[in-house]
């Protein structure tokens, strides 16, 4: 894990396995990020068409909160306007899009996620499968969890003692309780409780043993992450490095071409293909082009090979912008069946180590493949980036001649209307220079014809295609007779400020009500859990093949039974499929052995 905060302005979180770049969060501190923060919001309509409710959480813009996302505590006796709830942001802004809501407040630990109003909620997380399914089941049904309350366990928390999970549970809670009582203390809106930083989510997200080091650029970011392992994690205390080589951390690591080629549209492939990634309103599209590739003898086995190496590809591309919403990609087409069942395993294979939810179909017969992948974050083409001035982000402009046909198109509208005494324009150098030398006889023709005055004001900030049309009436009050032309030029308040400049990026946000909990110190991990955590992925498949030297010990039953509360998850076993078909074998107990025994000792007396 590389953690590059030299720049005050943006901070990075980079994951790298060698100098393969497979991870990437990004924080701009000029862009506030509001998803997973909870604030109190007070319910401004309700509209029963979209079933849905707006609430005003402080933002400029009201959220959106589903009634699906009501929990039950808010509905009795019903929602209505002027009401206050306690919300969580489940999506970002984006364009003239609200944030999306909800009442099902969720908070994240080490090992844990509490979902505090959502009883029905909660298990054990999906990824993890197998003897540390099984064994997580049994430590979870040992919590202390309240009756109103759900709790999941994250990956994070394989290989943890009961002691441990316990403790991120009770910090949990205390959490929670200070957010209740922060709430009480204000009136609707305002922040509650602030997600933290990306260094404190990478850390908590994707801390796993499979980390070797965490190497940090900064002395101040060094000492903040330092202190939080100590707190949470110290067992990873050891793994912190500060970087202090001349050479850019990044560049150390050669990764820094890598990031540079996540933002741009088209990706290199080392056989010589490309991808290339295009934004639309509805969707996102990949394309795969061959281009130079040549790998194989013919041109199915190009084409297969191309595929392969491109669906690998795109999955670490969407990992690294965040690309959210609907991906359609366009395969080269491929004729044999088997090859296109063989690419969609290996994208959906790629795409496993992806922490966000994706959805993957099948080709079809026009070689195009669709898919949906949840967004975590503001991905990484709208971090720092604005719309282009001169083409409004399409991406092209229309040439000179024919924005110049278009100024004279409308010069003439304008001058058909009545009582149009002059109509002047507004253009950049270029459009003023054609205008006046190749369209001088147009504009003239239009002031003999519509008897009025053409006034073509070159303007050096303007850039093409922009321009401005102004209509003057022959009776208005607004005289500019006397006035030159060269005077009638709009002044802009910053001359030598590009219309893309932004040079202040300092921006002050809300403080939220709950700035910290405070924390008792983590259990020690047991050594059964630090040699659990002590080995990689791969060491630990092979331990659980061949063993790992340790006889299996009996857990001793406690003498004094304690009632926990349980909450079994609706979607354990029904979603579960490889356990459908398999008949449970109950254990054989001690006595029935012995009784087996004596049956077919007398059996053979007889």
């Amino acid at each position: 894990m590389l953690v590059n905060a030299t720049q005050s302005e943006e901070l990075r979180v980079a994951l790298v396995d060698g100098q393969w770049l497979y991870n990437l969060d990004v924080e701009s501190a000029a862009l506030e990020q509001k998803k997973a923060n909870i604030y109190k919001g007070r319910i401004t309509r309700i509209e029963p068409s979209l079933e849905a409710a707006f609430v005003d959480f402080g933002s400029e813009k009201h959220g959106f909160l589903s009634l699906r996302e009501v929990a039950a505590e808010y509905l009795q006796p019903e929602l209505k306007p002027g009401q206050e709830v306690i919300i969580q942001v489940d999506k970002e802004e984006r364009g003239a899009k609200g944030a999306a809501l909800s009442t099902y407040v969720s908070l994240a630990g080490c090992y844990l996620v509490l979902m505090p109003n959502n009883s029905r909620a909660g298990g054990i997380s999906k990824r993890i499968a197998g003897d540390e399914r099984d064994e997580l089941r049994e430590i979870f049904s040992r919590l202390e969890i309240p009756e109103s309350m759900g709790v999941i366990v994250r990956t994070a928390g394989v290989g943890r003692s009961f002691e441990e999970l316990q403790w991120d549970l009770n910090v949990l809670l205390a959490q929670w309780q200070a957010i209740q009582e922060a709430a009480e203390t204000k009136t609707a809106p305002f922040l509650i409780f602030r997600e933290g930083d990306v260094v404190v989510r990478a850390i908590r997200d994707y801390l796993r043993p499979e980390i070797d080091e965490i190497v940090v650029d900064d002395v101040q970011a060094y000492e903040r992450i330092h202190s939080h392992l100590q707190m949470m994690r110290p067992d990873f205390v050891s793994r912190v490095k500060l970087y202090q080589d001349t050479i850019p951390l990044f560049n150390r690591f050669q990764i820094e071409s890598q990031i540079n080629s996540a933002s741009g549209r088209e990706v290199r492939l080392h056989s010589g293909g490309a991808i290339v990634i295009d934004h639309t309103e509805a969707l996102i599209s990949i394309d795969i082009n061959s281009a130079k590739a040549t790998k194989g003898h013919d041109i199915e086995e190009t084409a297969f090979q191309t595929n392969m190496e491109a669906a690998s590809e795109i999955a670490r591309q969407l990992r690294l912008r965040d690309i959210g919403g609907l991906v359609v990609i366009d395969f080269i087409d491929m004729l044999s069946g088997a090859n296109q069942r063989a690419v969609e395993n290996k994208l959906r294979g790629a795409l496993k180590i992806d922490r966000a939810r994706v959805q993957v179909g099948k080709i079809s017969k026009f070689g195009l493949l669709e898919m949906s992948r949840q967004r975590l974050r503001p991905a990484l083409g709208e971090l720092g980036q604005i719309s282009c001035p001169r083409c409004s982000g399409k991406g092209n402009i229309p040439p000179i001649a024919a924005v110049a046909l278009t100024i004279l198109r409308v010069i003439e509208e304008e001058s058909i209307k009545d009582r149009t005494a002059k109509v002047q324009v507004e253009l950049p150098l270029v459009l003023a220079t054609y205008l006046i030398n190749e369209k001088k006889h147009a504009i003239v023709e239009i002031e003999q014809r519509q008897h009025i005055q053409v006034i073509l004001l070159p303007n050096q900030f303007l850039e093409t295609p922009n321009y401005k049309v102004e209509r003057i009436r022959s009776f208005s009050k607004v005289s500019k007779d006397s006035q030159q032309s060269y005077e009638l030029l709009a002044q802009p308040e910053n001359p030598g400020a590009l219309p893309y400049d932004v040079t202040d990026n300092t921006q002050t946000f809300d403080t939220a009500a709950v700035v910290a909990v405070s924390r008792s110190a983590p259990p020690k991990a047991s050594d059964k859990n630090k040699s659990k955590a002590g080995v990689g992925l791969i060491q630990r498949i092979v331990s659980s093949i061949i063993g790992d030297g340790t006889a299996a010990v009996e857990p001793k039953k406690s003498a004094t039974a304690v009632k926990t509360t349980r909450h079994p998850s609706n979607r354990r076993y029904n979603n579960n499929n490889r356990n459908r078909n398999k008949k449970y074998k109950r254990p054989v107990k001690v006595e029935e052995v012995e009784k087996v025994e004596k049956v077919e000792k007398v059996d053979k007396e007889a």
